[in-house]
């Protein structure tokens, strides 16, 4: 099997740098972008791997991937998060991976998380595209370095927690990725779990929700972003159309709509 050099790029808020690397079982070389009240450099030496600290004010999931992207040296990269803990032998499943599939440019791979919060779970390999990209997680992505670079793709900084839109900088990663042309995958190893925590984004099914998922299905879907959101209430409107209709969800995700065209 060719050996492959992993590095994780974390996103992080107001973190302990040392503390992180021990609580997410970091083994590899890593580049860790904490956003916090300062700015700052460091560099650790973890098990024999070099670990690079920057930390910065300004706040944005998308800025946070972009920077630690910008940082990255590196086969693959492996794009996680703060309240993920690795599984021992997170970098021998990454590199099986691309050793079963390889001529994949990038591969999604599983990540243990709460049945309430789970979006997807790879029960085969199989090909990523249109049809299918709209379910995973940053966390899930795994990446060519290489490839990357050629694509010449960053994540959104309009779309994500501490952004202007809530979420969806991952899909919208994921789409950039598509439309690019490189080759994506699932796999089915599970390099780690997520530890339950309250989410930075997420405070309930209201008005902003729905006008961000607006937005969000125009920038993915263009033209048919108004059928797909009708879609998506009527597939959810037991969960978040509880406390308010189907019809005044819609009418905000219309508003969203509207707002990112212009």
């Amino acid at each position: 099997m060719t050996v492959m050099k992993i590095q994780l790029l974390v996103s992080a808020v107001d973190q302990d740098a040392g503390a992180l690397i021990e609580q997410m079982h970091i083994s590899t070389d890593a580049v860790i972008v904490n956003q916090c009240d300062r700015y700052g450099y460091e560099e650790k030496i973890h098990c024999g791997h070099r670990v690079q600290v920057f930390s910065m004010p300004e706040r944005g999931v998308g800025l946070s991937r972009n920077t630690a992207l910008l940082h990255a040296d590196t086969d693959v990269c492996v794009f996680t998060d703060e309240d993920i803990v690795l599984s021992e032998d997170y970098k021998e499943k990454i590199q099986k991976a691309y050793h079963d599939i390889p001529d994949a440019d990038m591969i999604l791979v599983n990540v243990k998380v709460a049945p309430s919060r789970r979006t997807y779970w790879n029960e085969d390999v199989h090909r990523i595209t249109y049809r299918n990209y709209g379910r995973y997680p940053a966390y899930s992505i795994t990446a060519k370095y290489d490839a990357l670079l050629r694509a010449n793709v960053h994540y959104s900084l309009l779309f994500g927690g501490g952004a202007k839109y809530s979420n969806g900088e991952d899909s919208l990663f994921i789409k950039d990725c598509l439309k690019a042309g490189l080759k994506l995958y699932s796999h089915t190893v599970c390099i780690g779990e997520e530890i339950e925590r309250k989410s930075t984004w997420f405070n309930g099914y209201h008005e902003k929700f729905f006008k961000d998922r607006g937005v969000l299905y125009r920038y993915l879907y263009g033209w048919l972003a108004l059928p797909l959101s009708l879609r998506f209430l009527l597939a959810h409107k037991d969960e978040m159309c509880r406390d308010i209709s189907v019809k005044q969800a819609y009418a905000w995700m219309k508003d969203g709509v509207r707002e990112a065209k212009g």
